[in-house]
């Protein structure tokens, strides 16, 4: 057996168990970083004491390895796919679990997935792409349907590999704690502190002016998909822009099949009229999508093209739909769901998806070209898009021939949710957050079912809290047969749960709220914010009108109007 030297780093992560938001750099290193939160509750996690705790799983043979100071289990023999080491543990129902592990394989690059068997079924924690020579951290999470014992182990396909672990966590947090974090993150990524002073003219303080601040425009991108049905439906519209949304994207008529039924004719006059409703109401749009990665959802005319007549017809369809709508999208889903399918690959050439998106840099690259697909936050056990094989596709687009130090990268996230697990929501953005680039919440929604509206808050409140997700668009454009998977109103536009849930967090965020406070003796008032455009009012005896009104931007780059550097509010007397 052959073991490379390690060293053990002297890098301590301090980890609260409240305030501090997760970070960590997802790379393969040399050292694993020592386990979160000390472990939490497992049972000698840096393997300084040898086997103690842990046992073999699946008729794996274990070995304790000390290097360079550094204690780590090896499994190796392993003949069946869930064959590695295992710890007993004690779960509560009533917790959310956050759970890290460092791993390596002695060849290969091979997917290793973390699991914890309960009494109601295997519970997939997390997964991550395993390499020789370094160290890769698993971050996932859990929640158990029931309170009882769990066995924690770990599995790959490839029986070949040995698994060696080290610096092993699982933190347990009450449903309280973990709404204490989203508090204090949303609290620090997304809203300001501010101390305004009302002054006269001259300058002077007006104590006991009346101030008051009323959002008129959210400053995060928040919205709700459209289609068609929002033309010629004024119900429809008007239950839609009585809602401060900023960002919206087209269900469907954006996409090839839609835009191009019969080959060579191309029409875009129902995505012209939606662009036209999107302006007229300040809507930024999300383009969606240039390619789909799946065969059913090609053009009929597509599937049965030649190679060379393929990649010429490609080459078109993406030139003709970014030219057409460059400088009027915030974005392009430019292949979607390039991990689960791949079409292009088999039909053209391996690695055709991005090309696309060399293509499209060269199209146009100054909007932000995603990739899209689902399950990455959604479910553990779908390893095709797990945050790891995200990553990995994310870079090689990023090293394509071109496109290093050029392209305008970002990270979609559709979220179809059917039951969430926040732990496992969390620790996947953080993941892919890792790799530096705008990352957002693109088709938001949640499959039917009694709790179907308080998932959906569940869900809202966690990605709008986290603090590298930069927009979130909820997937529910009506129709009057029934929505995707999730509606909002009823077909006489009166809100359904979801509609209500959505509502009352927008105001929650700052819509239609109204604050109002007097200033003090030295005409000071204390506030915090969420992000966005507020209009200010101020009243007082010497204003020759009943008040004066001005205009406030809040955003994370405006100046911190902290207690050294108030702002200044000045009113003609």
């Amino acid at each position: 057996m052959v073991f490379t030297k390690y060293i053990l780093s002297n890098l301590t992560l301090f980890f609260f168990l409240i305030i501090i938001k997760f970070f960590f750099q997802f790379q393969c290193l040399e050292s694993p970083h020592k386990p979160q939160y000390g472990g939490g509750i497992i049972v000698n996690p840096e393997f300084n004491e040898g086997l103690k705790g842990w046992s073999s799983f699946g008729e794996a043979k274990i070995q304790h390895i000390e290097s360079q100071g550094n204690n780590f289990i090896a499994a190796h023999t392993r003949s069946h796919h869930h064959a590695s080491i295992s710890q007993k543990l004690y779960l509560d129902k009533n917790k959310l679990y956050t759970f890290s592990a460092w791993i390596q394989v002695s060849h290969g690059s091979v997917p290793v997935t973390a699991v914890f068997k309960t009494s109601s079924g295997s519970k997939h924690a997390g997964s991550t792409i395993a390499e020789p020579s370094c160290w890769s951290m698993l971050k996932g999470g859990l929640t158990v349907d029931e309170s009882g014992p769990a066995e924690l182990y770990f599995q790959s396909n490839d029986t070949s590999v040995e698994i060696w672990v080290d610096n092993v966590s699982l933190q347990p947090f009450t449903e309280e704690q973990w709404k204490a974090h989203q508090v204090q993150s949303i609290k620090k990524a997304h809203k300001k502190e501010l101390r305004i002073q009302v002054v006269d003219a001259q300058g002077n303080p007006l104590p006991n002016s009346t101030i008051s601040l009323q959002q008129k425009l959210p400053g995060f991108p928040f919205g709700c998909a459209i289609n068609s049905n929002i033309l010629t439906n004024t119900a429809y519209r008007n239950w839609y822009t009585a809602r401060p949304f900023t960002v919206t994207t087209f269900e469907n008529e954006m996409k090839w099949y839609s835009t191009e039924v019969s080959h060579g004719k191309v029409d875009y006059s129902l995505c012209d009229s939606l662009f036209n409703f999107a302006k007229q109401q300040n809507l930024s749009v999300r383009g969606h999508n240039v390619f789909w990665d799946k065969q059913k959802y090609q053009p009929s005319w597509v599937t049965s093209l030649p190679r060379t007549q393929l990649l010429a017809a490609s080459y078109s369809r993406l030139n003709s739909v970014m030219s057409r709508y460059k400088g009027q999208v915030i974005a392009w889903d430019v292949v979607n769901e390039n991990l689960h399918g791949s079409f292009f690959e088999q039909a053209l050439l391996r690695g055709a998806s991005t090309l696309f998106y060399n293509w499209a840099l060269k199209a146009d690259g100054n909007t932000l070209l995603f990739m899209n697909d689902y399950n990455t936050i959604e479910e553990r056990g779908d390893v095709a898009s797990s945050p790891a094989h995200y990553l990995r596709k994310l870079k090689q687009i990023r090293e394509y021939p071109g496109n290093r130090g050029k392209i305008k990268m970002a990270i979609g996230l559709e979220g179809h949710f059917a039951t969430p697990n926040l732990p496992y929501v969390r620790a996947a953005i953080d993941t892919v957050a890792a790799a530096g680039v705008p990352v957002w919440i693109t088709e938001l929604d949640v499959s039917s079912s009694p709790q179907q509206a308080s998932y959906l808050e569940q869900i809202l409140r966690e990605v709008r809290s986290h603090p590298h997700v930069s927009g979130i668009v909820i997937w529910a454009p009506w129709k009057p047969e029934g929505c995707y998977s999730m509606c909002l109103t009823d077909n006489n536009f009166k809100n359904l749960a979801t509609g209500h849930v959505v509502d009352k967090l927008m105001h929650e965020w700052g819509w239609q709220r109204f604050e109002s406070a007097t200033t003090d003796a030295d005409g000071f008032f204390e506030t915090s914010l969420f992000h966005g455009d507020y209009e200010v009012k101020i009243s007082h005896p010497t204003l020759k009108n009943s008040y004066s009104a001005q205009t406030l931007k809040v955003d994370s780059t405006s100046t911190d109007y902290s207690q050294k550097t108030p702002l200044f509010l000045q009113v003609s007397a």
